[in-house]
This record gives C-alpha cells, structure tokens and sequence, in this order.
C-alpha cells in the first residue's frame, strides 16, 4: 500500500536579491549583476510547475540591517539579507509565467496597514486568477521599524497581538463583499448590490478602518495563509490563522512534536487540523552518487566555516543581538531576544562557533545522497512525521540545483507516489487541500 502523498514547495529565501553571487554558480558577473531582474525567480518558477509543487515563497525584510557591529558594513560587503527588492513586484512575473503555482508574497503586519494589505493582496489574487499568498510576518529588526517612523519593533508578544487583530481586520476586508454582490445587469442597469456590500467600521486597539474593500471578493475569497510561529506565541497565532506553516524544527522527533502541537491547538480552536498543512524546511544535495553528494555537503559546511562573519552578521540581524561581543569559542550566556525568539532559546549554553555552523543550514533533516535514496528518506521521515510536506531551503541554488531537484529528485518522488504529478485545481488553495 503506497503511503499517502505530500506537498512540496519553495522557500526563495534571501527573497527578492542576489543568489549565489560569491560562489560562481550564477554564472558570470553581468548574470548575477541581473538580480534586479525576475528572470533567476521565473526560471525557478517553471522549473517547479513542471515538477507540480504547491507554491513559491518569497521571504522578505525591509531594511539594510546594522545590528552586526553597529554597521551595515559586513551586511552590503557580504550580501546578507541585503539587498532585497518588493517581492509584491516579483509575484506577478511568477504568475504570469506559470498556470497553477501558487505563490506566496511576505508582508509584515508592522509595516502595513490592514486595508492597504487586504486591497493589494486582492488585486493580487484576482490577476492571478486564486493563486496567492501571504506569509505574516510581524517584524523582528529595530532598523526596520525605525524605516516606518517608530524607533524600535513592539515587543514580541505584543506584534502578535497586533497581528491578531490585522487578520480581523484583513479578513473583514475580504468579506465585505458577498459573493454575489457584483450583479452586471445591463437590463436593469446595476453594476452591483449595494445591500451585498458591508462598511466594516472597526474600531480596535491598534487599527481603525471603516471599509468596505473597494474591489469585489477575489476567486479565492482571500489569500492562503502562511506563517513561521516558532516560539509559544508564535505557534498559537499560527494555529489560529495559517493554512500551511513554515517549521524549522530540527530532527524527526522534534518535527513530529511541532506537527502534533500545532495541530492540537488548531483544534481547541475549533480549525480542522487537517485544514493546516505543516511544511518542514530542507536542503538536499542530489548527486548522481552518494560520495558526489556528500563531496558537495561537505564544501557547503566548509563554507560555512570560512564565511564566520557572515555567519555573525546573519545571527546577529535575525535576533537583535550584536554577536560581535562574544567569543566565537566560548558557550553563550543566557540570551534575551526581542526578534526571532524561538531562533536564540536554541543558542543558549552552546559554542557560539557550533551555533554558526547549525544555523547557516536551516533544514529539518540532513538530506544527501541520489535521487533514489533522499527520496526513499523524504518518505520514511514523512511516515515518522505524518505528514504534510517540505519546503525546499537552499539559499545559494544554481541553476544546476533547480535541474537536480525539479529534474532529478521529484521525478522519483513522483514514481513512489509521493507527490502529485498533475494539478488537480486551478486555485491554490484548493491544490494544498487537496490531500
């Protein structure tokens, strides 16, 4: 009896900017100067319709961070987390370049306001015909709150909080037409139903709109929902509201705890857990043999080794936190973290220098080898898990690596029926449903 299948999609992490730049697998200098470009995120994007994954998710942040030093020195020489463009630009090159991929665009809670946020993500769905996304992010760098006017992020339980009530509001928005309220008759000459038409006049703690949304309910209704809670609250928003969840948790035994809590409190909540499709992040190398591969995941740790500033300056944005005043040798003392919470709790008493080495990969599970033996490890960790799926994470991807997974790997997934090897729908929504 083949085990049930699962979901696959495509983190674009570094968001909308270089790739790949200081390894030579971009090729050569005006291809990379090209980031600017879609063309890097297209190419992927048909790759991964081909290959029928469920969706493209564009990461994002919007500042030039300088927590590392004090400086935004280390942050432009190395590329790190900068430069970024507006992925709400980039999401209509992806869909107008494929049919059924959905595609996920990053905005922050903090940075917009719920009725720009709830218009934008509407024109965006219906020109996609309910294809799109919305990764909520609430924020997490002082540099950028202080680009909005504020001078340091709200606390993190606080930014969830807002968050909360930015889904209300948003989802109000969405629903302030009926489906029916657009009525197009020449006869009569009505456009629309007004009485289908609702002000929404919230009135809240952080946010007031009136409404309604100016523009009729998307194929969708509203987009997908993704989200990353990591830490306690995290985890409860994202119970509450996401319909598919980035986890970074690490190992087997982790994966399935996450997986099994997020589903429980989605329940108290009175959500189908199976309404929520949990994403696991990883990174395969797939080589045509298991030395070729390991050859490869052993210079991607060398790497790693030798970028330590680099390695510094991510850690240091991600969580508020200078690392340059500790010693790269030495256990870290008890941390405190006004940004990604669940990141730092991990680091505490651990050899900053084996910090680095751990969170320049960001996978689940460690997957190396050919396309036969990493899939026949994507289905047993899977089984172990339960399912829902794996987000593909590999920052510095050539063009290569797009052509080994998307060519190589899904393909035998796909011969052990693990994942869909045609669309069943045409929105979104309905595809990530679909099992």
């Amino acid at each position: 009896m083949s085990p049930p299948p699962f979901h696959l999609g495509w983190f674009y992490s570094k968001g909308f900017g270089p790739k790949a730049w200081k390894h030579g697998w971009a090729g050569p200098r005006a291809a990379v100067a090209r980031f600017t470009r879609p063309d890097t995120a297209v190419d992927l994007a048909r790759a991964m319709e081909r290959a029928r994954f469920d969706y493209f998710m564009i990461e994002d942040s919007s500042n030039v961070p300088y927590t590392y030093q004090g400086s935004h020195n280390a942050y432009l020489q190395h590329s790190v987390d900068t430069p970024k463009l507006d992925p709400m630009v980039l999401a209509p090159f992806i869909a107008q370049a494929t049919e059924k991929l959905g595609v996920v665009v990053t905005c922050s809670t903090t940075e917009y306001h719920p009725f720009m946020l709830a218009r934008a993500m509407n024109a965006l769905d219906h020109t996609t015909d309910g294809r799109i996304g919305w990764n909520v992010v609430t924020g997490s760098n002082d540099g950028g709150a202080q680009n909005y006017g504020r001078d340091r992020q709200y606390p993190h339980d606080e930014r969830y909080d807002m968050a909360d009530e930015f889904l209300e509001v948003a989802h109000g928005l969405w629903r302030s037409w009926d489906e029916d309220a657009v009525v197009l008759d020449l006869e009569k000459g009505v456009f629309a139903d007004g009485d289908k038409v609702h002000a929404l006049h919230h009135e809240g703690t952080y946010f007031r709109s009136r409404g309604p949304l100016s523009a009729p309910r998307s194929p969708q209704g509203a987009p997908v929902i993704c989200q990353a809670g990591g830490s306690g609250r995290g985890r409860a928003f994202a119970s509450r509201w996401a319909e598919t969840i980035i986890c970074a948790a690490r190992g087997v035994d982790a994966m399935k705890a996450y997986r099994e809590d997020v589903r429980a409190q989605a329940a108290a909540a009175g959500r189908d857990p199976d309404g929520i499709k949990v994403l696991f992040l990883i990174s395969p190398i797939v080589d045509e043999t298991i030395e070729a591969a390991q050859e490869r995941r052993k210079a991607r740790w060398d790497f790693a080794e030798s970028e330590v500033e680099f390695g510094l300056a991510a850690l240091s944005r991600g969580s508020g936190i200078d690392f340059a005043q500790f010693a790269l040798d030495e256990p870290l003392p008890a941390l405190t973290s006004n940004g990604h919470q669940s990141s730092v709790a991990q680091m505490e008493g651990k050899v900053l220098r084996d910090v680095l080495r751990y969170q320049r990969h960001l996978e689940c599970v460690p997957l190396t080898g050919t396309a036969q033996s990493v899939a026949a490890e994507m289905r047993e960790v899977m089984a172990e898990v339960g399912g829902d799926g794996f987000l593909l994470n590999e920052s510095y991807f050539s063009r290569r690596y797009v052509t080994e997974i998307c060519d190589g790997l899904v393909p035998e997934l796909q011969r052990l029926g693990l994942t869909r090897t045609e669309y069943e729908f045409d929105t979104f929504r309905e595809n990530l449903l679909a099992f």
